[in-house]
């Protein structure tokens, strides 16, 4: 079984995008296997690639005096990159680390900006990642804008429930901008209703 299957499946079911896209592509595709705790990338650097995630799972974070305060999660057939740093070739402030053992499938921009030439689905497959990564990013900013810690929490459990199977309380509270102690008073308090 080709190393790229799983991507290509999933890239095929985004409708628009045909074999022959998918063909055009592989040559630039490489495979990476990352032991839980390893970095995909790290402050300060620049993230030369998008990881398009075949096993395992990721957080995004940064440090504030000293302390990680997580960004992100992300999953099988989802995406792993800083994608601002990835556009723009600019150092990134955050770390992306696997939290389990990961495979992933990685292209760099070179890659990305060749099948745009080539391309009309791919320009719109970009287009798609921009999007996404314009929603998610609106969704996060809007949590802490418009909700409180308890609906934050309730908003993770009813729209992303596989978290709590995969990811670590501590990261969790970290990510919804409670203190880890907040939290489970927050899952007794919730558990008891």
């Amino acid at each position: 079984m080709s190393d790229f299957k799983i991507f290509k499946n999933w890239l095929t079911q985004v409708s628009f995008l045909t074999e022959k896209d998918c063909s055009l592509f592989e040559p630039f595709l490489k495979t990476k296997q990352l032991k839980a705790k390893d970095y995909f990338l790290t402050e300060g650097k620049i993230c030369h690639e998008i990881g398009f995630i075949n096993q395992g799972c990721f957080r995004t974070y940064y440090l504030a005096d000293g302390k990680e305060i997580n960004t992100h999660f992300a999953f099988e057939n989802e995406f792993v990159t800083d994608y601002d740093s990835f556009l723009q070739s600019k150092p990134s402030r955050y770390f992306i680390q696997a939290l389990e053992d990961a495979e992933i499938v990685t292209f760099n921009l070179s890659a990305l900006q060749n099948a745009y030439n080539q391309s009309q689905n791919w320009e719109r497959f970009g287009r798609m990642i921009a999007e996404q990564s314009y929603k998610l990013t609106t969704q996060r900013v809007e949590s802490f804008l418009f909700l409180d810690g308890e609906q934050r929490y309730l908003d993770l459990l009813k729209n992303q429930p596989h978290i709590f199977d995969r990811i670590p309380l501590y990261h969790i509270a970290s990510y919804l901008g409670l203190e880890r102690e907040s939290l489970s008073r927050l899952r007794k308090k919730i558990a008891n209703k």
